[in-house]
């Protein structure tokens, strides 16, 4: 390349086939070159939203589709659509994660304790933050063929995660710990609704003491129905298909590992990431 661009550079003093005798180019190289050149020099240049959405699409790993991308591009002053997003997208070979196809899971409730009725059904949906959280528990994999539990609490209303644990067991502490960074992190008013599946970590008595004394009402799900905990449960969907297909493998190395990745997805998930539910905002 240096000495096809030192030939047109001194073309205008020496013959063309003089130069490149010396610098041992053959002479078609060198004009296929210039032609390219002269094509590139003629192009039109790329419209600065497509660099935009390549930028936005990479900046969020994968994680935005055409919806997203579209309103984030919006805000960034380039009123494009959903069809010219898709075609530079194909153009460029990049293509979103797609989130599988949600499937809620009945809890196992053998436990024998007594439960709290589901105070949401036939409540509408709370339009401030702090009114009502709900949380559940998800197995994480690890490189090992192990496991890992990540415990999250969610705002209904926001969106936010607004406390969440990660550890190598799943005793009632795993949620406890996570109830307690949300109730310190949030400061919740009284009358706070905390809404979860019938799991024997949700029914315990240091459980229902921080509840209690956060002057928060228990509420869980009602038997076999998998839909009245929906919203935490597909919390799992999401996050692990924006964690763990980005990876070569889809497991975590190790404990450390599945709790940082959480940490840094949770950040994520609470001051970037776009959410269709509450009008394509952050939390």
């Amino acid at each position: 390349m240096i000495q096809l661009q030192f030939i047109d550079q001194q073309r205008l003093h020496y013959p063309v086939q003089v130069l490149c005798q010396a610098l041992g180019v053959v002479p078609s190289r060198y004009y296929a070159w210039r032609k390219g050149a002269a094509a590139r020099a003629t192009a039109p240049a790329e419209p600065a939203w497509e660099t935009a959405l390549v930028d936005v699409f990479d900046t969020h790993q994968r994680r935005y589709g055409t919806r997203r991308l579209r309103v984030e591009l919006r805000g960034l002053g380039h009123p494009v659509g959903r069809q010219a997003i898709r075609t530079v997208l194909r153009r460029q070979a990049r293509k979103a994660l797609q989130t599988k196809a949600f499937v809620p899971r009945i809890t196992d409730s053998t436990h024998g304790k007594r439960c709290a009725p589901n105070r949401l059904l036939d409540q509408p949906k709370p339009t401030q933050a702090n009114r009502v959280w709900v949380s559940d528990i998800t197995y994480l994999p690890l490189a090992n063929g192990n496991w890992v539990y990540c415990c999250a609490f969610q705002d209904v209303c926001t969106k936010q995660v607004v406390g969440w644990q990660v550890r190598a067991d799943m005793p009632e502490d795993l949620v406890t710990k996570a109830l307690q960074r949300a109730l310190l992190a949030q400061r919740p008013a009284p009358g706070l609704v905390v809404h979860s599946d019938r799991g024997g970590q949700y029914v315990g008595n240091s459980y229902e003491t921080l509840l209690r004394e956060a002057k928060a009402q228990l509420s869980h799900s009602r038997v076999g129905d998998c839909d009245d905990n929906a919203q935490a449960e597909s919390l799992w969907s999401r996050l692990k298909t924006e964690l763990l297909e980005l990876r070569d493998w889809p497991v975590f190395t190790d404990l450390a590992d599945a709790q940082a990745s959480v940490a840094d997805y949770v950040d994520y998930y609470n001051h970037k990431r776009r959410h269709a539910s509450i009008g394509y905002s952050k939390p």
